[in-house]
């Protein structure tokens, strides 16, 4: 095994650790929180979700990824970076709270204002790690990233399901979110020990912010899009309706950004340090493609089958209402990883042009089929199946450019993929087929499904010869040698 594709696999198997433990813990304070709050507890907190994500993206986008690119980086780049990150950290805190009682008025809760101004806090305390963690990401160290994010996790998980027990309601969801943060900002700080140097060197910024606008105006555009859901459902309907869509939106999170983050981080990097090597970078790309598909497909498409059952088991009856919405969900996280990794191989090739012009149009597409969702009065479920209907169109726009980029055009990539779908749709279709034919407890169906699926996806992959079987095998046998 190359040094290159063993530096990918560890540095893949500690980001997919981070990855998994932080969101097995979030499903498990999730769980918890669902059962001890309300749908409109959490239909709150979502109508908040897209500002305090929009300010997030601004202050942690376009300077991180322009720093992980950069070849030689100096003390001035990274000092630069983090003045200007609490610079507008601070700028956007107090706008949002000047403008909570707009927002509130919006929404029509008056209960959002100090909520609002409370909750934005976790933009200034993230602005204090950024640097940091972009320095591991540069080292490919994602193990100790890994050890704080479970550390914050657990820790303010805990916290929140203590704030819930004893009645605080919507707030324990807020106390969660900036306990977690203070955490991990702590933690990133003292591991570090990089002190800034409080020098903002205009040089050094016009250079970074020269690549990395285009990416953080891209990355702002995705983060709106993404968020847009919650302020319209809130708009449009009534905070329990937000509440549900909410709670499936967090159960789809856990596997779909868990792989999303996993190959963004990790590939990034990785194929940034072959970026002037076509042949590798082309295969390293096209195996990525191969074993995120391979992992990416069966287990999106699996979840939405027991999507019933685990729904039931998890939360209880009264989540029945998100079943329907996080099934829908999980078709579209099925080729989240792919965009992500297509996405990558611009930024690798510095074409962050490109990547802004491909973000806009996706984006403009997306906003017409909510338009036309909203007009028609096909609710929420529509909305979503027209953000299936986006995802795929996405896939052809992002994987047009790859030929360009290395050689490997949309249709190689759906060849490559072609077998590993048939066998996750036919582990997938088993599963689901066994709600009709076996009438026992919820828990012992879900069981029963999850080992039918994967049994049923194994031997699919045999009878197709898929290498990614074996592939996946060698991967096992270098990360117990970790």
């Amino acid at each position: 095994m190359s040094a290159l594709k063993e530096k990918t696999v560890k540095g893949m198997f500690w980001s997919f650790s981070e990855m998994l433990s932080s969101q097995l813990i979030n499903l498990i304070v999730q769980i918890f929180l669902a059962r001890l709050l309300l749908p409109e507890d959490f239909g709150l907190i979502g109508m908040t979700t897209i500002f305090i994500a929009i300010s997030q993206s601004l202050i942690d986008s376009g300077f991180s990824s322009a720093l992980i690119r950069k070849k030689d980086i100096s003390e001035s780049d990274y000092s630069t970076v983090f003045m200007f990150n609490l610079a507008v950290s601070i700028s956007i805190y107090f706008a949002l709270f000047a403008s909570s009682t707009a927002i509130s008025g919006f929404f029509k809760e008056p209960r959002l204002i100090p909520i609002i101004r409370v909750l934005s806090t976790v933009i200034i305390i993230n602005s204090f790690g950024i640097v940091q963690r972009t320095m591991l990401t540069r080292e490919i160290d994602f193990k100790t990233q890994t050890k704080i994010t479970i550390i914050s996790s657990a820790i303010s998980g805990v916290i929140a399901i203590l704030a819930a027990l004893v009645g605080f309601g919507t707030w324990a969801l807020v106390i969660r979110t900036i306990v977690g943060q203070v955490i991990q900002s702590v933690m990133l700080v003292t591991h570090n020990k990089w002190i800034p140097t409080l020098k903002f060197d205009i040089k050094s910024f016009k250079e970074l912010f020269g690549f990395g606008w285009k990416i953080l105006v891209s990355g702002l555009l995705n983060t709106i899009y993404e968020n847009i859901y919650y302020p319209i459902i809130g708009k449009f309907f009534s905070a329990t309706d937000l509440g549900f869509f909410t709670n499936a939106q967090k159960m789809n999170d856990v596997p779909s950004k868990m792989l999303t983050q996993a190959v963004q981080k990790v590939t990034y990097p990785v194929l940034s340090q072959v970026q002037d090597d076509e042949v590798t970078l082309r295969n390293g790309f096209g195996k990525a493609l191969r074993l995120i598909s391979f992992v990416s497909f069966p287990l999106m498409l699996c979840l939405a089958a027991v999507g019933e059952p685990l729904i039931k088991v998890l939360v209880g009856e009264k989540w029945i209402p998100s079943v329907q919405y996080f099934q829908i969900l999980c078709f579209s996280g099925m080729l989240y990883p792919i965009h992500s990794l297509n996405l990558n191989v611009l930024q690798v090739k510095g074409r962050s042009d490109l990547f802004l012009k491909l973000e806009i149009i996706k984006k403009i597409i997306g906003v017409v089929s909510i338009v036309l969702v909203l007009v028609l009065g096909l609710g929420i479920s529509g909305l979503l199946w027209a953000q299936f209907v986006t995802s795929i169109i996405s896939f052809f726009i992002n994987s047009f450019y790859s030929k360009e980029m290395i050689n490997y055009s949309m249709f190689d990539q759906i060849k490559d993929m072609s077998l590993i779908f048939l066998a996750a749709i036919l582990a997938a279709g088993v599963a689901y087929s066994l709600i009709y034919f076996l009438h026992i407890s919820d828990i012992l169906l879900l069981l029963v499904q999850l080992i039918t699926g994967l049994s049923t996806y194994v031997i699919a992959c045999l009878l197709f010869k898929i290498d990614e079987l074996n592939e996946m095998r060698d991967i096992y046998r270098l990360l117990v040698k970790l």
